[in-house]
C-alpha cells in the first residue's frame, strides 16, 4: 500500500506520521486539549490544512505543529502533551506530591482512590509517549473552506443558519472562549496578511474576542465576558449562508479594520469610543445580507426597498439588525455606558455602516480629499470622515491581502454576482452589467475596479498615513498587474480560438466545394456556351 510520511515538530521535538495516500479525512487528526486550537505551519510560516492533502516533506523541511490557543487553567495530561502546551510539569508534580503528603498525614494512609488515579495517569502518560503517529495530537482540522475549496455549496444550504448549526458553533465557541491565544497569533492578527481561510467560525469568534480585549475595550467600557460572548454569537447567527457577504467576510473586514488601527497608531490619535465604533461597525456592517445588492432590492421593489424608500435599503437594514441585537440585554456590550456615550456610539455606527453603500463612494472620497491638506484629529468632522474612509477601505480590502487569500474571495464574489444576474434575467429585471456571467470574466471584473475605485481610495488614505504604502497599496498594485496579465492572456486565447474557428470553417468549405465538383463528374465541370 502506497503511503506518505509527514515530518513535523512539536515544541521543537521532531516527530513523523505515516498514512496511506488514500487515507480518509477523518483518520488524519491532531489533538491537544479538548477545546484547544491547534494549527500546523509550513517552513515559510504559513498555516496549512491538517488533512490527507498534506504535501509529503523531508526532515529538513519539517512542518511545525503548535497549540495557538490553550486553556491555561486546565490540568495537562502527560509530559509530552504538557510540554507541547507550554506547561511546567515539574512544578505541577511537586504540588501533587505535596497534596499526597497532606492526605497521608490527615488520613494516616494513602487512600485507594489515589493509587488508582496515579495508575491511570501513568498508563495515559505511557500511551502518549509510545504512539508515533499524528493521531495522538489532536483536534481534527480538515479545513475544507481553505484555499483549495473556499466556497461551500451555498445553493444547497438554507439562507439562514439552522438551529443545529448555530448550537454546534455556539458550544464550540463557549468551550474555546477562555483559551489563551498565543502572542504569535495576536501579532499576526494585526497584519493585512492574515489568512481567514484557515480558521473555523468558532475560532473566528475567539479572535474577535481577542480584538476587544487587546484594544482594552472590555476593561475601558466594562464589557462583561458573557455579554461579549453572546453578542458575538448573535452576530454570527445573523450572517447568512451566502457565498460572499457572510460571517467570514464580516471577520475579514473587522480584522482589516483592527490591523489599520494598529498600523496607523490610531490609539494615540483618536479616543477609545471612536475605535469601539469602528470595530463594532465593521462586525455589524453586512448583517442579514441576502446576497442581492441595492440595485436589485430597488428594481424588484423588495420589502427592504419599500421600508427604506429606496435609500440605501441594505445598509439601513444592517444597522437596524445590529441595534436589534444590542437591544437584548444579554447581548448589549454597551449596557454599562452612559446615555450620552451610547448616543454617540449609535450615531457613529449608523454613520459608518451607511458609508459602505458604494453609491456614496465619490461623495465620501471627495469630502476626504477636501479636508486632507488641513486634516485635524481634534476636529470631530474630520474624524467622522476618516472613520467612514477606514470602514470603506476595510470593506473592499481583499486585494490588499496575499493572492492566495484574496483570489478565493473573488471567486465567492463572482458566484454571488452571477446568482443575482441570473435572478434578474428570470424575473425580467434590468441586469446589473458587472454581474452578468455572459459578459464578465474574472480579470475584467477586477482591473477596472482596482484602477478606478480601490487605488484612488487607498492612495488618499496613505497620503494621511504614509506607512500604509507598503501594507495595502503595493499589494493592490501587484494584484492589478496580475489581473491585467490574466485579462491579456484571455484575450489572446479568445483571438486564437476565433482564428482557429475561421480557419477550420474555411478548410471545411473548401473541402465541400472540391467534393461537389468531384461528384458532378467531367460533364458538369466542362464550360458551357453562353
Amino acid at each position: 500500500m502506497a503511503t506518505k510520511i509527514i515530518y513535523f515538530t512539536v515544541n521543537g521535538r521532531p516527530e513523523q506520521a505515516e498514512f496511506p495516500l488514500d487515507c480518509p479525512a477523518q483518520d488524519v487528526k491532531a489533538e491537544a486539549g479538548p477545546h484547544d486550537i491547534l494549527k500546523m505551519y509550513n517552513p515559510k510560516g504559513n498555516i496549512i490544512n491538517i488533512s490527507p492533502r498534506l504535501e509529503p516533506n523531508s526532515p529538513d523541511s519539517c512542518y511545525k505543529l503548535e497549540v495557538v490557543a490553550a486553556d491555561c487553567n486546565s490540568e495537562p495530561l502527560g509530559a509530552e502533551l504538557a510540554g507541547a502546551l507550554g506547561f511546567d510539569l515539574s512544578s505541577m508534580e511537586k504540588r501533587l506530591q505535596g497534596l499526597e503528603k497532606k492526605i497521608l498525614m490527615e488520613a494516616g494512609e494513602t487512600p485507594a482512590v489515589v493509587y488508582e488515579m496515579k495508575k491511570q495517569v501513568d498508563s495515559f502518560r505511557e500511551k502518549l509517549e509510545s504512539v508515533e503517529h499524528l493521531s495522538w495530537l489532536g483536534l481534527f482540522k480538515d479545513l475544507s473552506e481553505g484555499t483549495l475549496k473556499p466556497s461551500p455549496f451555498y445553493h444547497k444550504r438554507t439562507l439562514h443558519k439552522t438551529r443545529e448549526e448555530c448550537e454546534h458553533v455556539r458550544e464550540k465557541f463557549l468551550q474555546m472562549s477562555s483559551l489563551e491565544v498565543s502572542e504569535e497569533v495576536r501579532q499576526y492578527l494585526k497584519t493585512p496578511t492574515f489568512d481567514n481561510w484557515q480558521w473555523e467560525d468558532a475560532e473566528i469568534m475567539v479572535l474577535l474576542q481577542v480584538m476587544y480585549v487587546d484594544l482594552d475595550f472590555t476593561a475601558t467600557f466594562n464589557i462583561e465576558p458573557d455579554v461579549l460572548h453572546q453578542f458575538l454569537f448573535e452576530i454570527y447567527r445573523r450572517y447568512n449562508n451566502i457565498p460572499f457577504h457572510n460571517f467570514k467576510h464580516c471577520f475579514c473586514v473587522t480584522q482589516m479594520m483592527y490591523g489599520l488601527i494598529w498600523l496607523t497608531d490610531l490609539r494615540s490619535k483618536m479616543d477609545s469610543i471612536d475605535l469601539l465604533i469602528m470595530l463594532t461597525s465593521a462586525i455589524c456592517h453586512d448583517l442579514d445580507h441576502t446576497g442581492y445588492n441595492n440595485a436589485y432590492q430597488i428594481n424588484a421593489r423588495t420589502e427592504l426597498a419599500l421600508r427604506y424608500n429606496d435609500i440605501s435599503p441594505l445598509e439601513n437594514h444592517h444597522c437596524a439588525v445590529a441595534f436589534e441585537v444590542l437591544e437584548r440585554t444579554e447581548c448589549n456590550i454597551f449596557r454599562n455606558l452612559s446615555m450620552d456615550q451610547f448616543k454617540r456610539i449609535r450615531e457613529g455606527i449608523i454613520k459608518c455602516i451607511l458609508a459602505t453603500d458604494m453609491t456614496r463612494h465619490n461623495e465620501i472620497l471627495n469630502k476626504f480629499k477636501s479636508i486632507l491638506p488641513t486634516f485635524d484629529f481634534t476636529s470631530k468632522e474630520h474624524r467622522d470622515v476618516l472613520m467612514m474612509i477606514l470602514i470603506k477601505v476595510s470593506d473592499i480590502s481583499n486585494e490588499a491581502r496575499p493572492m492566495e487569500v484574496a483570489e478565493p474571495w473573488l471567486d465567492c464574489l463572482l458566484q454571488e454576482f452571477f446568482n443575482q444576474s441570473d435572478m434578474e434575467k428570470l424575473e425580467g429585471l434590468p441586469v446589473t452589467p458587472f454581474m452578468d456571467r455572459d459578459k464578465v470574466s474574472k480579470p475584467s471584473s477586477q482591473t477596472g475596479f482596482i484602477r478606478f475605485v480601490l487605488l484612488p481610495l487607498f492612495i488618499e488614505l496613505a497620503n494621511l498615513f504614509p506607512c500604509l504604502e507598503q501594507h495595502i497599496i503595493d499589494p493592490v498594485r501587484k494584484a492589478l498587474d496580475y489581473y491585467t496579465e490574466m485579462e491579456k492572456a484571455l484575450e489572446r486565447e479568445t483571438q486564437n480560438r476565433a482564428h482557429s474557428d475561421v480557419t477550420g470553417k474555411s478548410k471545411e468549405a473548401a473541402g465541400s466545394r472540391r467534393e461537389s465538383q468531384t461528384n458532378a463528374g467531367p460533364e458538369a465541370q466542362r464550360p458551357h456556351a453562353q
